[in-house]
């Protein structure tokens, strides 16, 4: 079957990227990427590309040169469906907040939301494609929903999950370690694998796209995501060892490392990981677990978040008491609130929580992000519900001038890694501070020996 129309329900980071990529290496194919949101669409349909509504290196020019030709942004939903041979999902798959499974179990609403619409829509033979971030047998379910509400035509159900890290994402789709296609093992359900198969050899080698059951491949996202989170807990619990004796992480990161068995990657040790996948993914898990009955297994995974959790709270706990046991009415500058470089994604950024916890010793905090704006950072903090939207606006300001932000601060926390840091005057910087002058490297930017040289008392973690 040679696929002519795709539609993907969901205009957020995943969809958006994954389907500029399709469109641009794909041009004989019309890919149509519709959401709920006229907001987000019409950032997608912007003519100025950097108001996109996701930021990742290499995405404007993809979309620049796809856009209105063979890749389109829509609110009519409907009209998508109907007229599409193969529907991605792509739609936000949160943990859940209330009832069974609260913290732990991902919310489906908004997935079966999706599958009762294609249901009511199509009129036609139907590949879907779970695209989200889904637990195991979610296409059972979706199944079950689209056979059952449909209109009597023929549905298959595909698992193709994503692997891309945020701020690489659109090399990581051209240049994918592997694709995984999970779906029946059915005549139907290999000619549905095949069709999806076939629109990534269009950029990548066959060898690399595996095909497996739909359990297979709906576990193994998860399972993914768990072992490169367990690299990272795994690596910042030694980095407190490290700062409690004289060793530094970033030395037995790079011997550990140098074992073949091992390997170098996601053993750089910060502040805790964030993003939308680790921390859902691996509650995901643990959840099922847990409903298998296998608590021990749970215990394990959950230990991961466990171990992240105290990282971010030991770096907030460090700043308080380094500056003499308080925090009130301090000014502590925060360079960063995204999770990670090269992205605008903030869903689960260390500098949320650590944010948190010194406006609940009520530090006065100044946040400068090169991509995040500021409404997403009131946001993100209002989410939590700790104290009221007044109190985290009259607490906490948001500026776009990193320097400007450092006048007559007692500290600047690095919270996320973006490069341009780097490049910062930082003699001018530490002028413009009371002091003394602290920095906190939650991400191990800067040189230890640059930093103390030119004046700062400067804490890196993973180092005494």
């Amino acid at each position: 079957m040679k696929i002519k129309k795709i539609c993907c329900i969901g205009a957020g980071y995943v969809g958006g990227p994954t389907m500029s990529v399709i469109a641009s290496q794909c041009p004989e194919i019309q890919v149509t990427v519709v959401d709920l949101s006229k907001e987000r669409i019409d950032l997608w349909n912007h003519s100025d590309l950097d108001k996109l509504p996701v930021y990742e290196p290499g995405l404007k020019e993809l979309v620049a040169k796809t856009r209105g030709k063979n890749l389109f942004f829509s609110t009519e939903i409907d009209t998508a469906i109907d007229e599409a041979e193969m529907i991605f999902i792509s739609v936000n798959t949160p943990t859940k907040t209330y009832g069974k499974g609260k913290g732990q179990a991902a919310d489906l609403k908004n997935i079966e939301l999706c599958a009762r619409n294609i249901a009511k829509v199509a009129k036609t033979n139907k590949i879907v494609v779970e695209k989200s971030t889904l637990p195991v047998r979610t296409a059972q379910a979706i199944k079950s929903i689209l056979d059952n509400t449909g209109n009597g035509v023929d549905f298959e159900i595909l698992s193709n999950p994503e692997f891309l890290a945020e701020g690489t994402a659109v090399d990581d789709l051209l240049n994918a370690d592997r694709v995984l296609i999970g779906g029946a093992e059915t005549p139907k359900g290999q000619a549905a694998k095949d069709a999806l198969s076939s629109i990534y050899e269009n950029w990548l080698p066959k060898d690399r796209i595996l095909q497996t059951n739909v359990w297979s491949s709906e576990l193994s996202k998860l399972v993914a995501n768990a072992f490169l989170a367990q690299r990272v807990s795994s690596i910042n619990s030694i980095s407190a060892l490290c700062e409690k004796t004289d060793a530094n992480v970033a030395e037995v990161s790079r011997a550990i490392g140098y074992d073949s068995r091992i390997g170098s990657k996601f053993l750089n040790s910060s502040v805790g990981f964030g993003g939308s996948c680790f921390q859902k993914d691996i509650l995901n898990l643990v959840y099922i677990a847990q409903s298998y009955g296998l608590q021990e297994v749970a215990d394990y995974w959950e230990q991961v978040i466990i171990m992240n959790d105290y990282q971010k709270r030991r770096f907030a706990e460090n700043i308080v008491t380094t500056l003499y046991n308080t925090v009130s009415g301090k000014k502590i500058v925060f360079y960063g609130w995204a999770f990670k470089k090269d992205t605008n994604d903030t869903r689960e950024s260390a500098a949320i929580y650590v944010a948190d916890a010194l406006l609940d010793e009520k530090a006065e905090i100044v946040v400068y992000d090169p991509k995040v704006p500021e409404a997403q950072v009131y946001a993100d903090l209002d989410y939590l519900g700790t104290r009221s939207p007044e109190e985290n606006r009259r607490l906490l300001k948001v500026v776009n001038d990193p320097m400007e932000a450092s006048k007559k601060a007692h500290a600047i926390a690095i919270l996320t890694e973006w490069d341009e840091f780097k490049a910062y005057d930082w003699k001018s910087i530490y002028e413009n501070m009371l002091k003394p002058a602290f920095i906190f490297d939650g991400r191990r930017l800067l040189e230890k020996e640059i930093m103390e040289a030119i004046g700062f008392d400067y804490y890196k973690i993973g180092q005494s």
